[in-house]
């Protein structure tokens, strides 16, 4: 038979309370306990009052193979107590991550999404880099036609004064001559 130290939930609905008994591995979560061990109750405010554990039964057991579970094992750790699985798998959790971080892979959830956020920004700021590529060659585009009209509507105005300067030197010619064959008449 294995045995293992993990927690029965107790208290009405939310206002969990938590035995923390030694079981039967095959038992289920609120089943059968082969000795209580202690207590957690997360909504008290003393810390001193919030976890109460028989600490000599927690050791009895762990020495005869007893397994904890995670979250025992971690508030046995805050009392002192060690479990040695638990220091194991926090091991080879550590090991794990640093061949992860070694490959440039994302190790935790919160890390892959990290990732496909970085990923998602990137595209769209090349993206947008892309677009505001796009707009300012369709600018210079449209300044360049735009200038190159005014240049011909500039040329156009040009000669249309040049027309109407030589129309206005012509118009003058005539009048000029006029004016001196008149005085000559009298």
């Amino acid at each position: 038979m294995s045995v293992k130290i993990r927690m029965s939930r107790l208290g009405r609905r939310h206002r969990p309370f938590f035995r923390i008994n030694a079981v039967d591995s095959r038992t289920p979560r609120d089943g059968r306990i082969l000795e209580k061990l202690g207590h957690y109750d997360p909504l008290e405010k003393d810390a001193d009052k919030q976890v109460v554990i028989n600490k000599e039964r927690i050791e009895f057991w762990i020495g005869q193979g007893a397994i904890a579970s995670d979250t025992c094992a971690e508030i046995f750790k805050k009392q002192g107590i060690t479990s040695p699985q638990y220091e194991e798998k926090l091991l080879r959790r550590a090991r794990a991550k640093a061949i992860a971080r070694k490959q440039g892979k994302p190790f935790t959830e919160a890390e892959r999404i990290a990732v496909v956020k970085a990923a998602e920004a990137a595209e769209t700021a090349a993206a947008e880099a892309a677009k505001a590529a796009e707009e300012a060659t369709k600018a210079a585009a449209a300044k360049a036609a735009e200038d190159a009209k005014a240049a011909e509507e500039a040329a156009k105005a040009a000669e249309e004064a040049k027309a109407a300067e030589e129309a206005a030197k012509a118009d003058e010619e005539p009048k000029a001559d006029e004016a001196a064959e008149e005085p000559k008449g009298e």
